[in-house]
């Protein structure tokens, strides 16, 4: 008789479709997983793009105060505030393909009692944004570095008449 013939037919199919499904189920696993690196990688390069581009602002900022300095003589750095103003400066909004960079730089005076000397210390913020993308989606990059550079005049108060600023 055929009788164990009988209560085996059909367990190759089951056999079949439990491997298709895992089969499937791992290709989509590896489908996911490759757009995630690809993404990834694509979100790495823009973050090195939005450091460069706010260390270009921040460079921008320095340079400016640094300018000020050599144009001035004896008053000091950046007295018409046209950089420090203690409020954001936008530099670009279309800077290195696509990011914002705004520079913000505060700018404080003290005086050494026993130099008698003024001097002045300036902190600056460069914040690079990609522009058009807001927090929490998947283009949004953003990247903010910091400075700070003291001035120092190099004749005694008050200053004689070759006196003139140092930055460092």
């Amino acid at each position: 008789m055929n009788l164990i013939d009988r209560t085996q037919q059909g367990f190759a199919a089951i056999a079949a479709i439990f491997l298709v499904v895992v089969l499937a189920a791992l290709g989509g696993f590896m489908l996911t997983f490759s757009n995630t690196q690809q993404l990834t990688s694509a979100q790495d390069i823009q973050g090195s793009r939005a450091y460069w581009a706010a260390r270009a602002g921040l460079e921008w900022g320095i340079g400016s105060v640094v300018a000020s300095v050599g144009t001035l003589g004896d008053t000091e750095p950046d007295t018409t505030g046209s950089i420090c103003t203690n409020t954001d400066k936008t530099v670009g909004t279309n800077f290195d393909g696509g990011f914002t960079v705004i520079v913000r730089c505060v700018k404080a005076s003290y005086t050494e009692a026993a130099a008698s000397t003024n001097r002045f210390i300036f902190q600056f913020t460069s914040e690079a944004t990609a522009t058009g993308s807001s927090p929490g989606t998947v283009g949004y990059v953003q990247r903010s570095i910091s400075a700070s550079m003291e001035c120092v005049r190099n004749a005694p108060v008050p200053p004689a008449t070759d006196s003139t600023y140092s930055c460092a």
